[in-house]
This record gives C-alpha cells, structure tokens and sequence, in this order.
C-alpha cells in the first residue's frame, strides 16, 4: 500500500469519505446508523486492514475493544484472514479485564483465539521493548476507550507502549476512540514532572480534553525523546461537544471500578478522593460519585451545595462498601447528581468537595504517602487546601499552567 493511501487514511481524508459512503455489514459489525459516531476500528476494518498489510501485527487492548455490535476487535482480527494478529498485551486489568485496581492478568495463551498475550503493566522503556521485540510484531496497534483523566492509566500505558515500540523499531497505530465526557475543555492542573508517576508521566492538564489519538499525536511531536513512526485511524462522526450517550456506540466498562459513562463524567475530580482518608465509592455501585468516610453525617452535603457548583447537586448518603476503604462499615457521606452536564467542572467539583469535606468533618486527612500529589500533579492543591484557601484561590493557582497547557493542545486536536 502506498504511503499516500496511508495517510489519507490516518488524517481521514479522501479515504475515509469512500469508506463512510458506502457501509456494510463487515468484521467492523453492523452498519451506522444516522448520526452514529465511526470508530477507529470500524474504518481500519472497513478498508480491510490495508493499513496493517503484510506485517505481523500486536494490539494492545482490553474489554473496551469492541464493535458496534459488541464482539472484540481481537476476534475480529483473528477471524479475518486479511490481517495477521499475532500478539495481544494487556493493560492494568488485564486484556479481558479480571483484575482490579493495581493489577493485571500476567502473561497466558487466550483460550478463545490461542494467541499469545503479554503484560505491559507496569512495564516501560527497554524492558517493554523487549516483550515487543520477543512477540516477534512488525506493528503495535492500540485500541482502548479512555475516560478524559490524567491519572486513568490507559493514556500512560499508550505513552510507555510508544516509547517501547520506538525503541524496538516497531511502527505504531493507534485507533481513535470518543472522549466519554467530550473534548469542549481541558481543566484543572498541569502535572509537574517532579511528581511523574503511572498516574500522570507527562504535564499535561488534569482533564485532558483530547481523545487517544490526539494525545498519542502530543506525545510523540512534545514529549517523545525519539518520536515513534506514528500513525491514527481518526472516527468519523465525532463532535467535541458530544458525550458519551451522543454516539450511538455500546459503553463496555474500561475497569472495574468504571460501570457506566456517568463515572467518567465525574471521575477527574472525585478521583482525588484516593488521596484521603475517604472512601471514593469504591466497593459500592456507584464508585466515585459516592463519597464517605465514618463519623461523617449531613453537614458535608449542606456545605458543599452552598458552594453553588454549577452543574451538581449534593445528597446526603449512606453506605456500606463491600471492598476498599471502610468494607462492610457504614458510612456517611454525599452522592453526587449532575443536573447539567454542559456547566458542570468536575475538577472544581472535585476540590470543592475536598474543601468542605476538611472544613466540616474533624476526621479528615491526607493518605500519608501524599498520593494526592501525585494525583493532583504537585504539592500545590495540598498545602493550599490545608493552608485553608477557598475554591476559587485553589483553581486560579493553575490557571497560568493550564493556559499554557492548552495552548499546546490546541495543536494537535483532529475534531471540530
């Protein structure tokens, strides 16, 4: 295939018009209906894999790779005898998604397709260069639906994984996917690279704003030493104005502690919560958008209302968690209820809710390793908040990082 064909294909040019013409019932799945958002895949699929064309490919996935019809994009490719899938690698939570947080399924052989999958948690630089080279691929794809956050650890593992495959000399595809809480916006802080971690390895913004391929087109032109031969399969049909319930495709929980689309509308911010002593609903079915901790009783939910955040309300709640902090314990505590999801931050939601929970509960403290540092980038919402600053001292504190950060961004976006 020729580099020309390549291209139009990874900028959604001519090709992508031929292709979206003319859908048919494919290994991509069914056709799209009207207004229905065109996955990376579904194109990739569509055009018959033309762009992976006589190499040996590896795709680094989880549950979330699906169709429109909901089968696996790995069945998909292993079934279909125009593309050579030789290789998986599973991320945090593994490739079919059986482990929690902090883990993932090891090295095994799929008992559904008899392909070899391999484990890049944990893993980076030359160490994950050599599991590439070892699976023998020519190219690394990625497909897996992000949520929009900095510390969700998808993002981090396409940033290790491209370090790797330039490293091992593997070219790297990835396939594009919705941002589940839309890309209007990028909020909140910028990490400092002093607190790099798995959580955040790069500065950019708490709530990222961009899809995977946008962020894999930052990474190589802004933070890669030695850029990877790049190229994105971009959707069509995507709006950034568009959350998750707009595109028409099946929600299939990124991680187990992800069930629906309404977690990840609040997760950049009620996330910082692991760094406390709280319970971050984990456990509950509701994670994330409950929060508590014992001894905590209604006067957290009345002072976070009168904060006026745009866009939330907050309920009184109790709960028992069957797992994480507090198991089996009542506690008290708020749920959080978005009423407008075109005003709602949840990043200022997110310290507005760390702000009274220290103001109205005695109890209240930071996890002792100082995660919220890691999760919040630097050592500035922390002292801030301790120091007793308000909401809007806390968020002007990044404003001038964020700027930057967004002006950055602004580059490298594909969708209108």
């Amino acid at each position: 295939m020729s580099l020309s064909r390549r291209s139009l294909l990874a900028a959604g040019g001519a090709l992508g018009a031929v292709t979206a013409a003319a859908p048919t019932a494919s290994a991509a799945g069914r056709p799209p209906g009207p207004g229905r958002v065109r996955t990376g895949f579904e194109r990739l699929a569509a055009d018959g894999y033309a762009l992976l064309a006589g190499e040996r490919v590896g795709i680094v996935t989880n549950p979330t790779g699906i169709t429109p019809d909901a089968r696996h994009v790995v069945d998909e490719m292993h079934g279909d005898e125009r593309v050579d899938l030789t290789a998986v690698f599973g991320p945090e939570h593994g490739f079919r998604g059986t482990a929690q947080a902090g883990g993932s399924e090891g090295r095994y052989d799929d008992p559904a397709t008899g392909l070899p999958v391999y484990d890049t948690y944990l893993k980076s630089g030359q160490q994950l260069a050599d599991v590439f080279t070892a699976s023998g691929v020519d190219t690394v794809v990625f497909d897996i639906q992000d949520v929009g956050a900095r510390f969700y650890t998808y993002i981090w593992t396409l940033y290790d994984c491209m370090v790797a495959a330039a490293l091992a000399g593997k070219r790297f595809v990835v396939l594009d996917r919705p941002n589940p809480v839309t890309g209007r916006a990028a909020l909140g802080p910028v990490l400092d690279r002093a607190f790099a971690t798995f959580v955040g390895r790069e500065p950019i913004a708490q709530a990222h704003g961009m899809t995977v391929a946008e962020l894999a087109l930052l990474f190589n032109g802004e933070f890669l030493a030695t850029p990877v031969a790049l190229e994105t399969v971009r959707m069509t049909g995507w709006r950034r104005t568009e959350f998750f319930d707009a595109t028409g495709l099946p929600w299939v929980p990124p991680s187990p502690n992800m069930p629906t689309a309404d977690t990840a509308l609040v997760y950049a911010g009620t996330c910082l919560f692991e760094g406390t002593n709280l319970s971050e609903g984990r456990g509950t079915t509701r994670p994330f958008e409950l929060l508590g901790a014992e001894g905590i009783d209604r006067r957290w939910a009345e002072a976070a209302n009168a904060l006026g955040l745009p866009g939330v309300r907050f309920r009184e709640a109790y709960f028992a968690p069957t797992f994480s902090k507090f198991q089996g314990k009542t506690v008290g505590g708020v749920q959080l209820h978005v009423d407008d999801r075109a005003s709602f931050d949840p990043v200022r939601t997110g310290i507005g809710l760390l702000v009274t929970a220290r103001s109205s509960w005695s109890g209240f403290a930071w996890r002792a390793d100082n995660w919220i540092d890691k999760l919040t980038g630097s050592t500035r919402v922390r002292t801030l908040i301790d120091a007793g600053a308000g909401v809007d001292e806390v968020v002007g504190a990044w404003e001038t990082d964020l700027a930057a950060f967004r002006a950055v961004r602004r580059g490298y976006l594909l969708y209108r």
